[in-house]
């Protein structure tokens, strides 16, 4: 469905960064006082609550421009190599002739502290001329203008706001970003504003479906200068973002939507990272900031590798934060069509195979990662790349059936055993996945510790070989089955103690079968269903002609097109598994609290003691990861 876009304009300095971030009501774009921060047009979806919660909600699209007519701060014309960055000026006047172009209603910022100056004046010229901006005629009339008052700290400064009145486009709006001052008033009025046009859009394109989550988020990350706004524009197939020979172009982290094929998407395209000692001021601190929270909020990372230049230590920093937040990385080397049969070091014509290796070698923490090669550019393999995101996210978000996982656990264990150093036995009692995003498995055991180092590993490589996930993160925790015994008792004493004093919570079912409470699964809730389990594993995997755990064919090639649910998900034959949070049998879809320090995660695997991360899965077999070229 076609929705409102709202662009803001203004001179620099005026607060139009800090309008977007009130209106979306987090913080979004990088303010800051120096001039020219802002340099592509930044946009993101907000929904508008009607007044006092009456209406219907109405999501509306905020894009944030440059200040016009200023691009650089004041002696900071040339950068620390001295690249001019006077060069992008025409660059930056396009991103904002294109978000008026395409806007729908344009909000006129105008700064009530400093007054109205002389190139406010131009600017509103410009706006009632509709010059500022080419635009399709339609049919549709010129878009409308209103003047936003910002930085009315306090009732004292509202007289000053209306001398924006004089500007000619009806009486101003007025809110701060610092003191929230008549911010309630000011979102009540856009409210209005963009009901209008939602009606108007509504009569001109009828009325669609609603507004959708995208089928698919990715960022897209790396070092200056690695060609990330080159694929945004190419995936968009129009120059969004500002692409420059000059390093440090971007620096907001700027989203893109876009459709491929019968699906949506969403890509970030974050600003270049270089090492902390070489930032220049407080904006480059923003836009790593803005780039982490990026990677955060995405379902796959896109980390982007100059095939032309050396793999750096940053690329390595960059690989391990992406580790950190357990979320899918496709690695994809750019500029493949300028690097390929160039003569390395060696003095052989570089090929796929060999850069491959040289990637492995450096970036050791990221083993699981499939590797892709592309032009951004020329857009070769573009497609495939997306393909390989979407793959991704189909993994992370699979769940393995319950049954499956302990014949699995079983048929790993009695291959290879395990034991301390006094020769106990590790058992393994119960295994299951408890959450997806990233995939992670909870093993009952009688003693964690012998479970740890070379074992962890070789399980999780023998995980990746046989489950539908193997190239992407899976966090893996072991349990004491004698601490799930204490944490019930210690319940059992807390429920006593209620009913004891008359505070008994009652619980009731609803129509759906699920319980009308307000608290999740907890890892309490799965002590105790884990309290009377009997000791012996055997009991454990039940005879259902299932996977046979001797089977090695990679799961992949087995289960990748099986849906999670089809398969028997039959749990111990003893117990009924069921999720107090929802009802469901057998699907403990609330992450456990459990602390990290408990089991180790597929963490850096520093073998020889050099300080490096030696990969996933250099024990004794390896992990020979599929990579997708």
């Amino acid at each position: 469905m076609p929705i409102p876009r709202i662009a803001i304009v203004g001179r620099p300095n005026v607060g139009k960064s800090s309008l977007l971030n009130l209106i979306a009501g987090e913080r979004i774009a990088i303010v800051d006082p120096t001039p020219g921060v802002t340099r592509d047009r930044l946009s993101t979806i907000v929904e508008l609550e009607g007044p006092g919660g009456a209406g219907p909600d109405q999501h509306i699209e905020v894009i944030d421009t440059g200040g016009f007519g200023v691009y650089v701060a004041e002696g900071k014309r040339y950068d620390e190599i001295g690249a001019d960055l006077a060069t992008l000026t025409s660059d930056i006047e396009r991103q904002i002739a294109a978000a008026v172009g395409s806007a729908d209603l344009i909000l006129f910022a105008i700064d009530t502290q400093a007054g109205v100056t002389s190139q406010d004046q131009a600017i509103a010229k410009m706006l009632r001329e509709q010059r500022l901006g080419s635009r399709e005629r339609d049919g549709r009339d010129a878009v409308p203008v209103v003047v936003m008052a910002t930085k009315v700290d306090s009732d004292s400064w509202e007289p000053h706001a209306y001398e924006a009145a004089g500007l000619g486009f009806g009486e101003p709006l007025m809110c701060s970003s610092k003191t929230k001052y008549m911010r309630r008033v000011m979102l009540e009025k856009l409210y209005t504003l963009a009901r209008q046009r939602q009606r108007e859009l509504d009569e001109r394109y009828g009325q669609e479906a609603p507004l959708r989550e995208v089928d698919l988020k990715i960022a897209i990350v790396g070092k200056r200068n690695a060609g990330k706004s080159t694929l945004v524009n190419t995936l968009a197939g129009e120059q969004r973002v500002i692409v420059s020979e000059i390093a440090g172009t971007t620096r907001d982290a700027i989203d893109v939507r876009f459709d491929f094929g019968d699906r949506s998407v969403l890509a970030i395209d974050t600003a270049g990272l270089r090492r902390k000692k070489s930032f220049q001021d407080l904006v480059e601190v923003y836009a790593f900031d803005r780039a982490k929270r990026a990677i955060a909020r995405a379902d796959v990372v896109l980390m982007m590798i100059d095939a032309t230049a050396d793999i750096s230590q940053v690329d390595e920093q960059l690989g391990e934060l992406i580790k950190q937040s357990h979320k899918p990385v496709a690695i994809v080397i750019n500029k493949w069509d300028l690097a390929e049969g160039k003569t390395g070091r060696d003095g052989k014509p570089v090929g796929v195979s060999a850069y491959e290796r040289y990637v492995r070698r450096e970036l050791k923490g990221l083993s699981f990662a499939p590797i892709a090669f592309m032009s951004a550019k020329g857009g070769m393999n573009v497609q495939g790349v997306l393909d390989l995101a979407f793959d991704l996210k189909e993994q992370a978000t699979t769940r393995v059936p319950t049954a499956q996982m302990n014949r699995l656990v079983r048929g790993l264990v009695e291959h290879r055993p395990t034991s301390d150093k006094h020769g106990r036995r590790g058992r393994c009692y119960f295994a299951t996945q408890v959450r997806t995003e990233p995939p992670t498995i909870v093993m009952i055991v009688n003693q964690p510790e012998t479970f740890g180092g070379d074992y962890e590993r070789w399980l999780m490589n023998q995980f990746r070989e046989h489950l539908p996930f193997p190239e992407v993160p899976i966090r893996l925790f072991f349990r004491d089955k004698r601490r799930a015994e204490k944490a019930l008792a210690e319940r059992e004493r807390e429920e006593a103690k209620r009913l004891r004093k008359g505070k008994r919570k009652l619980h009731t079912v609803g129509d759906d079968g699920s319980f009308e409470t307000d608290f999740g699964a907890t890892e309490d809730d799965l002590d105790a269903l884990l309290r009377n389990m009997p000791d012996d594993p055997d009991l454990y995997f039940g005879d259902d002609g299932g996977d046979d755990p001797g089977d090695t064919t990679p799961a992949r090639d087995r289960s990748r097109d099986r849906a999670p649910g089809n398969d028997d998900r039959g749990g111990p034959p003893h117990v009924r598994m069921i999720d107090l949070a929802t009802g469901e049998e057998e699907d403990f879809s609330q992450e456990p609290d459990i602390d990290p320090d408990d089991g180790p995660d597929d963490g850096p695997d520093d073998e020889d003691g050099d300080g490096h991360d030696d990969g996933e899965g250099n024990d004794k077999g390896g992990n020979d990861a599929p990579d997708r070229r």
